[in-house]
């Protein structure tokens, strides 16, 4: 369970380190520029990522009361 943690530590870099290489206005995606549609995806896949370490996670595997 404490190596799948370590997957949390990709979004931070994706949005702290991610922006000094993405930031540029085209290619519009879906009107955004693509700075802001890189933000918006990258916090879209840190919910799935929290998501997935969630469910790995044994103490949530308990019985439900």
């Amino acid at each position: 369970m404490r190596n799948i943690r370590w997957i949390a530590v990709i979004p931070f870099l994706a949005l702290i380190i991610g922006p000094f290489f993405v930031n540029r206005v085209e290619p519009l995606i879906l009107g955004l520029p693509f700075l802001l549609a890189w933000i918006v995806v990258w916090i879209l896949i840190t919910s799935l990522i929290v998501a997935v370490i969630y469910a790995a996670d044994p103490a949530n595997r308990g019985e439900e009361s």
